[in-house]
């Protein structure tokens, strides 16, 4: 697979497709356990988050607020712009994404945020149009409570894997995982579906039964 797959060129097309169509092709191709949990949803639901993921895990760790700190801010200069900062937490107690954190990686390129937990700042990182991701929201910071311990690592959130590289989409209707393996594979069968989607839908406004639709395209 070409470095201008993996790139700038795969992010546009996969974030030109929706999840929708994204995960009946993924089924239909029988890919399995690609679809986040319901419940992590985006905090500003009009955007839509694509691109290759960077990988975080932490643990939940009673320390000062020096040693958090000197953490933190070391691992907000690890994610690369182009990437979509991915963590795994392991804690449902402090919000994993805020304000600062978010101004200083959408200044770097960095794309949004995805945090199997809670975020925080939520009318900052509105105004920032920094897409972010969680399970919810509380005011508590990771002061003298967390801490980073692996970058570019597999992690699980619910059902899903996602390996350091794989692409995640995510809309209105959720998020999806495309392993970076498959990408091309994915994109092209999504495109194809978009199309084909296109022809149904001008059958069916042209007043076509949608029995018939569906028997013309082989798709509905």
């Amino acid at each position: 697979m070409s470095s201008e797959i993996n790139g700038k060129n795969a992010t546009g097309r996969l974030s030109r497709c929706y999840t929708g169509v994204v995960h009946d092709v993924m089924r239909a191709k029988g890919f399995r356990d690609f679809t986040f949990p319901p419940d992590l949803r985006p905090l500003d639901p009009s955007l839509v988050l694509c691109g290759p993921a960077f990988t975080i895990t932490g643990v939940a760790k009673q320390t000062d607020a020096h040693e958090t700190l000197l953490a933190w801010t070391g691992l907000l200069s690890k994610v690369p712009a182009g990437h979509i900062w991915v963590s795994q937490p392991n804690d449902r107690v402090v919000a994993h994404m805020g304000e600062l954190s978010a101004e200083t990686l959408k200044n770097k390129g960095v794309l949004g945020c995805v945090a199997d937990g809670y975020i925080r700042d939520t009318n900052f990182l509105l105004s920032l149009g920094f897409p972010s991701w969680g399970r919810g929201y509380t005011p508590r910071d990771i002061v003298g409570h967390w801490l980073p311990t692996h970058t570019n690592v597999e992690i699980q959130i619910g059902d899903v894997s996602i390996l350091p590289g794989d692409y995640l989409l995510g809309d209105r209707d959720g998020m999806v995982r495309v392993p970076k393996a498959s990408l091309e594979e994915i994109l092209s069968a999504s495109e194809e579906a978009i199309a084909t989607e296109n022809l149904v839908r001008k059958a069916i406004l042209e007043g076509v039964d949608p029995r018939e639709a569906y028997l013309r395209h082989g798709k509905f």
